[in-house]
């Protein structure tokens, strides 16, 4: 039972994580002056991103498995971990085709940038606050 235990303190620790990238990639797209630095950065930031993504899904997989518990709270936190990959995918493709041209694309880019951001918090905000009141 031990290993289950630190499985569960993994998945919520990792959530805390995934929530500070999320900070932190909204603070990058803030506050940056120069768009080729803040597209580096949250390039870089994208695979840790999916990574920490990758393990809430998979400690939540082996809990759910162990305790053979498909309830409605991890029937809710499926599609939440898949619609927060998704939005990140749409929003790198959106960031990758950017020329350092295209100031106009920029603007827009940091405008939804931010919005993405801000819906993937609230998101991860809802879905904690449902599931621990369940």
């Amino acid at each position: 039972m031990d290993i289950m235990n630190s499985s569960l303190q993994m998945h919520i620790f990792m959530i805390f994580v995934f929530f500070g990238i999320m900070l932190f990639n909204y603070y990058t797209v803030a506050t940056s002056k120069d768009f080729l630095s803040m597209a580096k950065k949250l390039k870089a930031m994208t695979s840790i991103y999916h990574i920490a993504n990758a393990m809430i899904i998979y400690t939540g997989i082996i809990l759910a498995a162990f305790y053979h518990d498909l309830a409605f709270k991890v029937l809710l936190m499926i599609p939440t971990g898949i619609f927060l990959m998704v939005i990140e995918i749409k929003r790198f493709k959106r960031m990758r085709i950017i020329k350092s041209t295209d100031i106009k694309l920029q603007e827009e880019f940091i405008v939804y940038a931010k919005k993405i951001y801000r819906i993937e918090m609230i998101v991860l905000v809802l879905m904690s606050s449902i599931i621990s009141s369940i």
